[in-house]
């Protein structure tokens, strides 16, 4: 059953779970005053949850392992997730983080990476 929204003379709106062959039936009566024939009114959008972006590159699987030894369904998944991630970023740039190439990410650039036009880290000649 539906749920309707409703506006009583009196003031009060309510809601009410009834048949869509009774969604204006004159005898529905208002729970505040008790008169009768409220009439029915557009109900307000609700919101609910979060609104959160796809995951980016970054999260994708960047070994044979991760992806699952080659399973097509989670490549297939992780490709479209990314066309989505990147349609989102190109009408919200500030979503795209760092786009500059990696140069190294293993050894010591395993937990930052060294990126194109980075300043050489410190000891480097």
């Amino acid at each position: 059953m539906p749920l309707y929204e409703y506006a009583c003379g009196c003031g009060a709106r309510f809601e009410k779970m009834i048949p869509f062959a009774d969604a204006d039936s004159p005898s529905l009566g208002c729970p505040a005053c008790g008169a009768a024939g409220p009439r029915r009114v557009i109900a307000s959008a609700a919101l609910l949850g979060q609104a959160s972006p796809p995951p980016g590159r970054d999260a994708a699987p960047r070994s044979w392992e991760q992806a699952g030894h080659g399973d097509r369904e989670l490549v297939g998944q992780w490709h479209r997730t990314l066309e989505k991630r990147q349609k989102l970023e190109e009408k919200y740039p500030e979503l795209a983080g760092d786009t500059r190439p990696v140069l190294a990410h293993e050894g010591r650039y395993s937990r930052q990476p060294l990126r194109a036009d980075a300043p050489s880290p410190s000891g480097d000649a």
